[in-house]
């Protein structure tokens, strides 16, 4: 639930000079509609050949070749973007030059480095050249074991220049997880780290990199980024080179493979944590389209802004994050944990680099306020224009910490979509007022809608996310998927033709989508389906607690109990008094069919390692089923407790 009235609203002025707002007036009047969001959308998902020719055109996309037509075919699964294109996503990221910084990084101990967008260039020319002289070509894969630091970026753009597909796993994943995802995908070369830091401690990597080279004869060369020591021993790596050795002397030049349209540029991964992860295949031209869209349109990104995302390799918002360089905006790393050595980290360093752009979860937010922490009187933060939020949804207190405790004139963009279309389906608008709770608008060019159990629209009602018309982000396929069948399977097996993409979400009076969860996690007591994320908006506004997971468990009689467990402030122990006083809350604010059967305290809550609760691993532990691939999770040890705690 929402509230009626806004907690921002753009003045007049901030909306005009927004580059939005221009492609507004200007669409409107080339093409006849009404000069308003709700026409603008219209036309975007109506005139889906006007509207993605034209923000090719704003976004200066230059391909090597022209494309015959917008798109042909039809359908989610028949259309086809820009066929007989020819250009390269790396190049676009590469276009813009000179003495301005491209990136700026920081880890958790301190140690700053900065890279101009001409040191950029000259860097990726060298790697490319190094794995060109290995033979890397178009096609084959590269793989990246690293941290979240430039030689990371620098590895992605050169494997791109060559029209290599790259794809990449943080260094806290086990080997099974890796193997999990590399073994699918067979890549020639695999970049890694000798060891990464989080929360105070370093951890040595190299054995795992020993075990996953060893188990996967695909990979010819392993360069290794020295991180935690400037010269690692890398004895027992077969092939193994470390990456100053591998990057040689300086190049000449730096050229670009020119590619199909839809030629495969990222190989992302499906959370694995019910079965081994699905490969999902994103391609150069519609992950730069859509990236551009979302980040020069819905972002307003600007050629002197600076973007920050707290998140690791292994998580799409770092696909995200880099495609910012194709703006000329400086990108901003950070490699450790957001909260240490103290909460107000990321927030300092948004102080000291400038941070226009703030990305962060919906976790760290509630850490910040639980904590105490009140950036608005701690940083001078003059620059910053936008926090981002994603990962899990917004609570209204998370909505409101960041408008009484960050800055006022802030525009809080909660966003929504997933490694599945590498975008949004639903983001930030700075042409609209925030509203606590809600996510602001439908992205232009999506064909967003809400259906019901038969396939119907619904309007201020709860029910599926669904897509109904194509997209140019949409997956190029999965991969060792040659028949489509698994693809079919995962997004069109519900409704017929229409993208479902697993999340229960209602469109609000404002236009914009409050999100409750995803739909395979939707709790279902008495046949009401409830989102998670409803009672997860009562729970924290209760202090004694730190965190929570919500699931359902079966009952003989064919129902489900609601079951809530909590995470306490040190020292507090869950009794009565503090139990009643959490089901008073949850009744209180939303209805009695959502207070919890059971309420129990944990000691931690488990979540992947890009930072979402695994809500369904959680209800197979209480059911007493096993829980595969564990190596997906940041902490797979705390799963243990829920068994057979209910």
């Amino acid at each position: 639930m929402s509230d009626s009235k806004p907690l921002w609203i753009p003045s007049d002025d901030r909306v005009r000079q927004t580059r939005i707002h221009r492609f507004l007036v200007d669409s409107a009047q080339r093409y006849g509609f009404t000069a308003d969001w709700v026409s603008l959308h219209r036309w975007s998902v109506e005139h889906r050949d006007q509207f993605w020719s034209d923000l090719f055109d704003l976004s200066e996309i230059r391909p090597t070749q022209r494309a015959t037509a917008t798109c042909t075919g039809a359908g989610m699964l028949g259309t086809h973007w820009f066929p007989g294109m020819q250009l390269n996503y790396a190049a676009h990221l590469r276009r813009h030059d000179g003495n301005r910084t491209a990136i700026s990084a920081e880890d958790e101990r301190g140690r700053t480095r900065t890279l101009t967008f001409s040191e950029l260039r000259d860097q990726v020319a060298r790697a490319a050249a190094a794995m060109r002289a290995i033979g890397v070509e178009k096609g084959d894969r590269v793989g990246g074991f690293l941290p979240n630091i430039p030689e990371a970026v620098i590895a992605m753009l050169a494997a791109a220049s060559l029209g290599a597909i790259w794809s990449s796993c943080s260094p806290d994943f086990g080997a099974t997880g890796v193997l999990d995802r590399f073994g699918q995908i067979e890549p020639k070369l695999l970049i890694a780290c000798d060891g990464y830091t989080y929360n105070g401690k370093s951890i040595d990597t190299r054995d795992r990199v020993r075990d996953i080279v060893a188990r996967i004869p695909s990979i010819r060369r392993t360069v290794v980024v020295p991180f935690l020591n400037d010269s690692p021993d890398l004895s027992g790596v077969p092939n193994g080179v470390a990456w100053p050795e591998f990057l040689g002397t300086p190049v000449a030049d730096l050229s670009f493979t020119p590619v199909p349209f839809d030629h495969p540029l990222f190989i992302m991964y499906s959370s694995g944590t019910t079965g081994v992860p699905k490969c999902i295949v994103h391609g150069h031209g519609g992950t730069l389209l859509q990236h551009q869209k979302e980040h020069l349109l819905h972002s307003d990104l600007r050629r002197d802004d600076v973007l920050f995302y707290f998140t690791t390799c292994g998580w799409m918002m770092w696909n995200w994050l880099v495609s910012g360089l194709a703006a000329g905006s400086a990108i901003v790393l950070y490699e450790g944990s957001p909260s240490h050595p103290a909460i107000d980290h990321l927030w300092h360093l948004a102080e000291r680099t400038g941070i226009t752009h703030f990305g962060t979860s919906p976790r760290f937010i509630a850490a910040c306020d639980k904590a105490g922490f009140k950036p608005i009187e701690a940083c001078r933060l003059p620059n910053l224009r936008v926090v981002l939020s994603t990962g899990s949804p917004l609570t209204v207190d998370n909505f409101r910490w960041v408008y009484d405790c960050v800055k006022p004139d802030v525009q809080l963009a909660s966003i929504s979509g997933g490694t599945d279309i590498i975008s949004c389906f639903m983001l930030g608008n700075p042409l609209l007022p925030v509203y606590a709770g809600e996510i602001q608008s439908l992205g232009l060019g999506m064909d967003v809608r809400i259906f019901d159990f038969d396939g119907k629209p619904l309007v201020g009602h709860k029910g599926e996310l669904v897509c109904c018309s194509p997209f140019p982000s949409q997956p190029v396929g999965f991969w060792n998927d040659p028949d489509g069948a698994k693809y079919r399977k995962a997004y069109f097996d519900v409704y017929p033709g229409v993208w479902r993409h697993g999340d229960f979400a209602e469109l609000t009076p404002h236009g914009g989508v409050i999100v409750y969860g995803r739909s395979d996690a939707t709790l279902n007591p008495g046949g009401v389906r409830i989102g998670t994320a409803e009672i997860y908006r009562q729970i924290e506004s209760i202090p004694e607690v730190l965190d929570s997971v919500v699931v359902g468990k079966d009952t003989a009689d064919a129902d489900v109990e609601i079951c809530l467990f909590v995470v306490l402030r040190d020292g507090i122990k869950l009794d009565d008094e503090l139990a009643t006083r959490i089901r008073k809350q949850i009744a209180a604010g939303t209805t009695p069919r959502h207070v919890p059967k059971h309420i129990r305290q944990v000691t931690a809550i488990p979540y992947t390692i890009s930072g979402k609760k695994v809500e369904i691993a959680v209800t197979r532990m209480i059911h007493g089923e096993e829980v595969p691939n564990r190596d997906a999770l940041a902490n797979p040890e705390a799963l243990e407790q829920f068994r057979g705690i209910v």
